[in-house]
Protein backbone atom coordinates (compact mmCIF):
# COMPACT_ATOMS: atom_id res chain seq x y z
CA UNK A 1 0.00 0.00 0.00
CA UNK A 2 1.26 3.36 -0.68
CA UNK A 3 2.21 5.80 1.98
CA UNK A 4 1.30 8.98 3.04
CA UNK A 5 3.44 11.92 3.66
CA UNK A 6 3.19 15.21 5.18
CA UNK A 7 4.29 17.91 2.75
CA UNK A 8 4.79 21.67 3.53
CA UNK A 9 3.46 23.56 0.86
CA UNK A 10 5.31 26.54 -0.60
CA UNK A 11 6.70 28.68 2.19
CA UNK A 12 3.78 29.28 3.38
CA UNK A 13 4.28 26.57 6.44
CA UNK A 14 1.05 24.75 6.05
CA UNK A 15 1.10 21.23 5.79
CA UNK A 16 -1.24 18.44 3.47
CA UNK A 17 -1.02 14.89 3.48
CA UNK A 18 0.05 13.41 0.16
CA UNK A 19 0.00 10.17 -1.30
CA UNK A 20 3.71 9.34 -1.83
CA UNK A 21 2.93 7.70 -5.08
CA UNK A 22 6.04 5.12 -4.28
CA UNK A 23 8.29 7.33 -3.84
CA UNK A 24 11.27 6.70 -1.49
CA UNK A 25 11.00 10.31 0.13
CA UNK A 26 13.34 11.26 2.81
CA UNK A 27 12.61 14.66 5.21
CA UNK A 28 13.69 17.91 3.98
CA UNK A 29 13.00 16.78 0.12
CA UNK A 30 11.60 19.34 -2.46
CA UNK A 31 8.73 17.67 -3.96
CA UNK A 32 5.90 18.51 -6.77
CA UNK A 33 2.77 17.64 -6.13
CA UNK A 34 -0.73 17.96 -7.00
CA UNK A 35 -2.42 20.74 -5.49
CA UNK A 36 -5.68 22.95 -6.05
CA UNK A 37 -6.09 22.59 -9.76
CA UNK A 38 -2.60 22.51 -10.93
CA UNK A 39 0.89 21.58 -9.67
CA UNK A 40 2.41 23.06 -6.82
CA UNK A 41 5.81 22.77 -4.98
CA UNK A 42 6.41 21.85 -1.23
CA UNK A 43 8.80 20.12 1.30
CA UNK A 44 8.38 16.95 2.83
CA UNK A 45 8.43 17.52 6.84
CA UNK A 46 7.76 13.80 7.80
CA UNK A 47 8.13 10.51 5.81
CA UNK A 48 8.03 8.47 9.07
CA UNK A 49 4.77 7.04 10.49
CA UNK A 50 3.29 5.82 7.45
CA UNK A 51 -0.47 5.53 7.17
CA UNK A 52 -3.00 3.61 5.71
CA UNK A 53 -5.71 5.67 3.56
CA UNK A 54 -8.57 5.18 5.27
CA UNK A 55 -11.37 4.18 3.71
CA UNK A 56 -14.86 6.30 2.60
CA UNK A 57 -12.31 9.31 3.07
CA UNK A 58 -11.70 11.59 0.07
CA UNK A 59 -7.73 9.69 -0.90
CA UNK A 60 -5.05 12.87 -0.88
CA UNK A 61 -3.44 14.27 -3.80
CA UNK A 62 -0.40 12.51 -5.17
CA UNK A 63 3.09 13.48 -5.56
CA UNK A 64 4.19 13.78 -9.05
CA UNK A 65 7.71 13.42 -8.44
CA UNK A 66 10.59 14.87 -6.33
CA UNK A 67 11.87 18.12 -7.20
CA UNK A 68 14.74 18.13 -10.17
CA UNK A 69 17.44 20.75 -10.76
CA UNK A 70 15.11 22.51 -13.41
CA UNK A 71 12.13 22.43 -10.32
CA UNK A 72 14.12 23.83 -8.23
CA UNK A 73 15.43 26.96 -10.49
CA UNK A 74 11.67 27.89 -11.63
CA UNK A 75 10.99 27.68 -7.35
CA UNK A 76 13.68 30.26 -6.84
CA UNK A 77 12.05 32.44 -9.84
CA UNK A 78 8.79 32.41 -8.49
CA UNK A 79 10.55 33.53 -4.84
CA UNK A 80 11.82 36.69 -7.02
CA UNK A 81 9.00 37.21 -8.87
CA UNK A 82 6.42 36.58 -5.87
CA UNK A 83 8.89 39.93 -3.86
CA UNK A 84 8.10 41.69 -7.17
CA UNK A 85 4.12 41.45 -6.72
CA UNK A 86 4.75 41.77 -3.43
CA UNK A 87 6.09 45.64 -3.62
CA UNK A 88 2.87 45.96 -6.29
CA UNK A 89 0.22 44.44 -3.93
CA UNK A 90 1.52 47.08 -1.18
CA UNK A 91 0.88 50.10 -3.66
CA UNK A 92 -2.90 48.80 -4.23
CA UNK A 93 -3.24 48.59 -1.30
CA UNK A 94 -2.37 52.07 -0.33
CA UNK A 95 -4.16 53.69 -3.37
CA UNK A 96 -7.28 51.90 -2.42
CA UNK A 97 -6.74 52.57 1.25
CA UNK A 98 -7.25 49.03 2.62
CA UNK A 99 -6.58 48.90 6.69
CA UNK A 100 -4.60 45.95 5.70
CA UNK A 101 -0.76 44.58 6.47
CA UNK A 102 0.23 42.34 3.47
CA UNK A 103 3.08 39.90 4.87
CA UNK A 104 4.07 37.44 2.39
CA UNK A 105 2.67 36.87 -1.59
CA UNK A 106 3.48 33.70 -3.15
CA UNK A 107 3.26 32.08 -6.70
CA UNK A 108 2.02 28.59 -7.17
CA UNK A 109 4.83 26.22 -9.02
CA UNK A 110 3.19 25.84 -12.31
CA UNK A 111 2.89 30.12 -11.58
CA UNK A 112 -1.07 30.03 -12.28
CA UNK A 113 -1.91 31.76 -8.91
CA UNK A 114 -0.22 34.30 -6.57
CA UNK A 115 -1.78 34.27 -2.75
CA UNK A 116 -1.17 37.23 -1.00
CA UNK A 117 -1.40 37.13 2.66
CA UNK A 118 -2.35 39.90 5.09
CA UNK A 119 -3.35 40.46 8.44
CA UNK A 120 -6.27 43.43 9.55
CA UNK A 121 -8.40 43.78 12.51
CA UNK A 122 -11.34 43.28 10.87
CA UNK A 123 -12.77 42.51 7.68
CA UNK A 124 -11.92 44.08 4.77
CA UNK A 125 -13.58 44.82 1.50
CA UNK A 126 -10.56 43.62 -1.27
CA UNK A 127 -13.07 43.28 -4.35
CA UNK A 128 -11.58 46.23 -6.23
CA UNK A 129 -7.85 45.25 -5.25
CA UNK A 130 -8.23 41.60 -6.49
CA UNK A 131 -9.88 42.78 -9.72
CA UNK A 132 -6.60 45.55 -10.07
CA UNK A 133 -4.26 42.14 -9.01
CA UNK A 134 -5.76 39.91 -11.65
CA UNK A 135 -5.26 42.84 -14.56
CA UNK A 136 -1.69 43.27 -13.67
CA UNK A 137 -0.34 39.77 -13.06
CA UNK A 138 -2.66 37.48 -15.87
CA UNK A 139 -3.47 34.90 -12.69
CA UNK A 140 -5.72 33.55 -10.20
CA UNK A 141 -5.53 36.01 -6.97
CA UNK A 142 -6.19 34.79 -3.44
CA UNK A 143 -5.93 37.18 -0.91
CA UNK A 144 -5.87 35.33 2.77
CA UNK A 145 -5.99 36.89 6.17
CA UNK A 146 -4.07 35.01 8.32
CA UNK A 147 -3.42 35.52 12.11
CA UNK A 148 -0.24 36.36 14.05
CA UNK A 149 0.60 32.80 14.75
CA UNK A 150 0.41 32.14 10.71
CA UNK A 151 2.87 35.50 10.86
CA UNK A 152 5.22 33.99 13.31
CA UNK A 153 5.28 30.85 10.96
CA UNK A 154 5.72 33.08 7.64
CA UNK A 155 9.15 34.77 9.20
CA UNK A 156 10.30 32.12 11.61
CA UNK A 157 12.32 32.57 14.26
CA UNK A 158 13.49 30.97 17.32
CA UNK A 159 11.62 30.77 20.91
CA UNK A 160 12.45 31.32 24.61
CA UNK A 161 14.11 27.69 24.48
CA UNK A 162 16.36 28.85 22.06
CA UNK A 163 14.90 26.15 19.79
CA UNK A 164 13.02 27.25 16.33
CA UNK A 165 9.77 28.28 16.30
CA UNK A 166 7.25 25.25 17.00
CA UNK A 167 5.24 26.75 14.09
CA UNK A 168 7.74 27.12 11.58
CA UNK A 169 9.52 23.43 11.93
CA UNK A 170 6.54 20.74 12.45
CA UNK A 171 3.38 22.19 13.92
CA UNK A 172 0.46 21.26 11.25
CA UNK A 173 -2.55 23.10 12.91
CA UNK A 174 -2.77 25.76 15.77
CA UNK A 175 -4.53 24.03 18.81
CA UNK A 176 -6.28 26.05 21.23
CA UNK A 177 -3.78 27.09 23.74
CA UNK A 178 -5.01 27.92 27.59
CA UNK A 179 -3.59 29.91 30.85
CA UNK A 180 -5.31 26.89 32.41
CA UNK A 181 -2.21 24.56 30.24
CA UNK A 182 0.40 26.83 32.08
CA UNK A 183 -1.11 26.87 35.41
CA UNK A 184 -1.42 22.77 35.49
CA UNK A 185 2.41 22.69 33.89
CA UNK A 186 3.68 24.72 36.82
CA UNK A 187 5.05 27.26 35.04
CA UNK A 188 5.10 31.26 35.99
CA UNK A 189 1.67 32.63 35.15
CA UNK A 190 3.83 36.01 33.90
CA UNK A 191 2.25 36.65 30.52
CA UNK A 192 6.41 37.33 28.88
CA UNK A 193 7.25 34.28 30.22
CA UNK A 194 4.98 31.87 28.60
CA UNK A 195 4.20 33.78 25.79
CA UNK A 196 5.14 33.35 22.19
CA UNK A 197 7.08 35.79 19.40
CA UNK A 198 4.17 36.22 18.19
CA UNK A 199 2.40 37.11 21.47
CA UNK A 200 0.54 34.41 22.11
CA UNK A 201 0.30 31.38 24.54
CA UNK A 202 3.22 29.53 23.10
CA UNK A 203 1.91 26.40 21.38
CA UNK A 204 4.09 23.85 23.12
CA UNK A 205 1.65 24.39 25.94
CA UNK A 206 -1.00 22.59 24.64
CA UNK A 207 0.96 19.66 22.75
CA UNK A 208 2.99 19.04 26.40
CA UNK A 209 -0.07 19.45 27.98
CA UNK A 210 -1.35 15.51 27.13
CA UNK A 211 2.17 14.24 27.94
CA UNK A 212 1.93 16.58 31.08
CA UNK A 213 -1.03 15.06 32.42
CA UNK A 214 -0.03 11.07 32.03
CA UNK A 215 3.58 11.93 33.71
CA UNK A 216 1.37 13.54 36.56
CA UNK A 217 -0.88 10.64 36.96
CA UNK A 218 -0.95 9.82 40.97
CA UNK A 219 1.29 12.84 42.31
CA UNK A 220 -0.17 15.10 44.81
CA UNK A 221 -0.25 18.94 43.90
CA UNK A 222 1.38 21.93 45.44
CA UNK A 223 -0.12 23.53 48.52
CA UNK A 224 -1.68 19.74 49.14
CA UNK A 225 -1.57 17.78 52.98
CA UNK A 226 -0.29 14.39 52.60
CA UNK A 227 0.98 11.67 54.78
CA UNK A 228 4.10 10.51 54.55
CA UNK A 229 6.59 7.98 56.87
CA UNK A 230 7.48 10.56 58.88
CA UNK A 231 4.38 12.53 59.79
CA UNK A 232 1.94 15.02 57.89
CA UNK A 233 3.17 17.82 56.02
CA UNK A 234 2.46 20.06 53.06
CA UNK A 235 3.34 19.91 49.45
CA UNK A 236 6.14 22.50 48.31
CA UNK A 237 7.38 21.11 44.99
CA UNK A 238 6.67 18.57 42.39
CA UNK A 239 9.15 17.98 40.00
CA UNK A 240 6.50 15.82 37.41
CA UNK A 241 9.69 14.51 35.52
CA UNK A 242 11.63 12.57 38.47
CA UNK A 243 8.49 11.71 40.24
CA UNK A 244 9.80 13.19 43.37
CA UNK A 245 7.85 15.68 45.83
CA UNK A 246 8.99 17.87 48.15
CA UNK A 247 7.30 18.03 51.82
CA UNK A 248 7.18 20.45 54.76
CA UNK A 249 6.37 18.67 57.47
CA UNK A 250 4.60 19.72 60.39
CA UNK A 251 7.17 19.68 62.55
CA UNK A 252 9.43 21.82 60.67
CA UNK A 253 11.36 19.34 59.02
CA UNK A 254 11.66 18.85 54.99
CA UNK A 255 11.86 15.77 53.15
CA UNK A 256 11.51 13.94 49.67
CA UNK A 257 9.32 11.30 48.73
CA UNK A 258 10.11 9.20 45.55
CA UNK A 259 6.50 8.30 43.66
CA UNK A 260 8.56 6.69 40.99
CA UNK A 261 7.29 3.20 42.18
CA UNK A 262 3.94 4.55 43.59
Amino acid sequence: MEGIVFVKLRDSGQVFAYNSGGLELKDGNYVIVEHDRGQDYGQVVTSSGVAKEKEGKEAPKRILRIAKESDIKQIDDNRLKAKEAFNSCVKKIEEHKLDMKLVQAEYSFDRSKIIFYFTANGRVDFRNLVKDLAKIFKARIELRQIGVRDEARFFGGFGPCGRELCCARFLKDFEPVTIKMAKEEGLSLNPPKISGICGRLMCCLSFEYESYKLLSKGLPHEGEHVHTAQGKGKVINVNVFKRIVSVQLDDGGLMQVNYKDK
